[in-house]
């Protein structure tokens, strides 16, 4: 089958969904033009080496742990913010690590999570329409004319907001805060009074004694450097599409195209049209890419979306994120499942239970229920077993704030509980308690898996 010629500009001839109507074509362009010369955010090698570890996840020997802001904003952009989100989401991996006795692939939802999908174009308040807040890449929150105006300039903002948090995050992964010895000293406040804090303290007993040991036979942070450094990748939704075209690069090694905005992005539920600009171009970036799979999808259509997306079946090419909501998992999971494993694709399959179980309350906040996204995740972790497919990752919007957001957990925190930290700009995310006690959940259910397999060594 012969592809279709592509070029980053490809997908301006096609049905472009989600995109803000900007009043002044001519800066939209002197915009681009500027980005287009600007350094790359990421590297080609990088997601290379994102992609040959997904392709580890595809083959069942990894775990993908996906996850961060709903969307990230202008406003809170601070180092503690950006320290306290990557934390958790290392407490997260350790416990994933040491329960489930499984290599994690970490990947941020973070330095480029600016753009967000919208039921509408427009939003009216007392009588006055005004374009509905797409992120702040776009416009602002704020409801007035000129906020939520589209601005382009805002994507320079982005790109510098982005480039800043990337430098962090690096800084973090590779300058010590990831040293395994620091585990004990990771709980921010919120592990000393909570109800799982026995548990998060006895792992890391059993870590610090295995380090102990190491030590004692000559193996530490200065010849082991995994002990103290740790690999972090970044994702966000490629949105907006001209600014995922302006920061497209082709790779002086392979001579390959790879947008540089992330190591890895992915297609929403509302912008996978088969034929539609969003999917024409993420078909030509080699970098990994996600593609969400809700409870209107069908096998015929997905197998159409992976062949367009990854025509040569490359492990760790593509990632499928199941979104399907807990009462809909178990009617339309197994079926798609069942069709990717029998036409022999190599995707990796995740699960994302947050947008499926998003329900608003009495006050008009929205917020997802505790035992709505484990009961999700639960029966894609069964579902999976049952067909001989293997769960590969989880996708999941949370934040290292002690927010309340979403009810339930082991705080029991009720619709009351709401308004006393409901921080979200957009959809309600876990909070470090809520990921803490799913980790521990997830990383005993991983573990029942595994024991049921026989061992393909």
């Amino acid at each position: 089958m012969s592809e279709t010629p592509w070029t980053p500009d490809s997908w301006r001839g096609k049905t472009a969904l989600q995109q803000p109507a900007y009043p002044d074509p001519a800066a939209l362009s002197r915009v681009e033009r500027e980005l287009a010369t600007y350094p790359p955010l990421v590297f080609a090698q990088e997601a290379r080496a994102l992609r040959e570890r997904l392709a580890r996840a595809a083959a069942g020997e990894a775990f993908l742990l996906h996850g961060g802001d709903c969307a990230e904003n202008f406003t809170d952009f601070t180092a503690p913010r950006i320290r306290d989100t990557f934390k958790v989401l290392l407490q997260m991996a350790i416990v994933l690590t040491f329960g489930a006795a499984v290599p994690i692939v970490k990947v941020a939802r973070m330095a480029g999570q600016y753009a967000k999908p919208r039921s509408t174009d427009a939003e009216t308040r007392d009588g006055v329409s005004l374009p509905s807040y797409r992120g702040d890449i776009i416009n602002g929150i704020e409801f007035s004319g000129e906020a939520r105006t589209p601005n382009p300039e805002r994507m320079i903002t982005a790109y510098h907001h982005s480039a800043a948090t990337l430098n962090l995050l690096r800084a973090f992964a590779q300058g010590g805060l990831a040293d395994l010895h620091e585990v004990g000293r990771w709980n921010m406040g919120f592990v000393e009074s909570n109800p799982l804090r026995e548990r998060y303290q006895e792992m890391a007993e059993r870590i610090g004694e295995s380090l102990r040991f190491m030590e004692a036979m000559g193996i530490n942070s200065d010849t082991a450097p995994v002990i103290r450094e740790t690999s972090l990748y970044t994702s966000h939704e490629a949105l907006l599409l001209n600014y995922e075209e302006a920061l497209t690069r082709r790779d002086s090694i392979s001579g390959n195209w790879y947008d540089c905005s992330a190591h890895f992005v992915w297609i929403g539920e509302r912008t996978r049209g088969a034929g539609d600009a969003h999917v024409e171009f993420c078909r030509g970036i080699h970098n990994p890419i996600g593609l969400k799979v809700g409870p209107s999808m069908t096998g015929d259509a997905l197998i159409r979306l992976i062949d367009a997306l990854d025509p040569h079946n490359t492990p760790g090419r593509l990632t499928l994120i199941a979104r399907m909501g807990a009462e809909s998992v178990g009617a339309v999971l197994p079926e798609l499942v069942r069709t990717v494993r029998h036409e022999g694709r190599a995707a990796v399959w995740i699960c994302d239970p947050m947008h499926g179980n998003t329900v608003a309350t009495a006050s008009g906040l929205k917020t997802r229920d505790f035992a709505a996204v484990m009961r999700e995740l639960s029966r894609f972790l069964d579902i999976h077993d049952a067909e001989g497919s293997y769960p590969g990752g989880v996708h999941l919007e949370m934040t290292g704030e002690h927010v309340t957001e979403c009810t339930g957990g082991a705080y029991g925190l009720s619709e009351a509980d709401l308004t006393r930290r409901y921080r979200t700009y957009c959809d309600p995310r876990l909070n470090a308690d809520q990921v803490l006690e799913l980790a521990f959940l997830l990383a005993d259910s991983i573990r029942t898996l595994k024991s049921r397999r026989p061992s393909s060594r």
